[in-house]
């Protein structure tokens, strides 16, 4: 069998956007632009959609953050957001934004109560203190700070590989979800 060479990766330099659907433009961008202070600064409208030529209506709308990275959302016109995964618990999927501080935290906070937004947290995890809340997308964000050295962060990358080894010897290790169900009913 002939091996293929697979050339080396490019280098990823950042995150220019990461997209989802959104209900309304307007109420996203009063969240993000009024509340977490993201200025809008792109709006793109179009009637067919770039990639696929597919006849499809939409805005799609850019928020900056201060590295130059961006959160983007397509308002499709039809008041519909997007649903979440039902096979999976609405803390797992989330987009977590970094500040500089936990004061950071405590303002932010303070600001969406404030604004009638529910907030959890500030929530202790060790390497990061954060707190969650919910868009007006249902899409959970996490506004988080570190609270550890470089050198602790460093130590804890030195043992990732091991820690991710060790997660997945000890996942195959147990019966799958159905069977343990069946034990469970058996």
């Amino acid at each position: 069998m002939t091996q293929v060479a697979i050339p080396s990766p490019v280098p990823i330099l950042g995150l220019h956007h990461f997209a989802w659907r959104c209900r309304d433009c307007e109420e996203t961008r009063h969240f993000y632009e009024d509340l977490l202070g993201l200025p809008l600064v792109h709006v793109i409208k179009a009637d067919r959609v770039p990639s696929t030529g597919e006849y499809c209506p939409y805005v799609h709308i850019f928020f900056q953050m201060r590295d130059g990275s961006h959160i983007a959302f397509f308002d499709l016109g039809d008041d519909v957001k997007a649903e979440p995964s039902p096979n999976t618990p609405a803390w797992v999927n989330h987009l977590a934004l970094r500040v500089a501080s936990i004061d950071d935290l405590k303002a932010t906070k303070a600001r969406l109560e404030a604004a009638a937004v529910e907030v959890l947290g500030i929530t202790d995890h060790h390497i990061i203190r954060s707190i969650y809340f919910f868009d007006p997308n249902g899409i959970r964000v996490e506004l988080t700070t570190v609270t550890v050295s470089e050198s602790e962060m460093e130590r804890l990358a030195g043992r990732a590989h091991e820690e991710l080894h060790e997660w997945t010897v000890f996942k195959r290790s147990r019966p799958s979800s159905g069977d343990r169900v069946q034990t469970v009913q058996g």
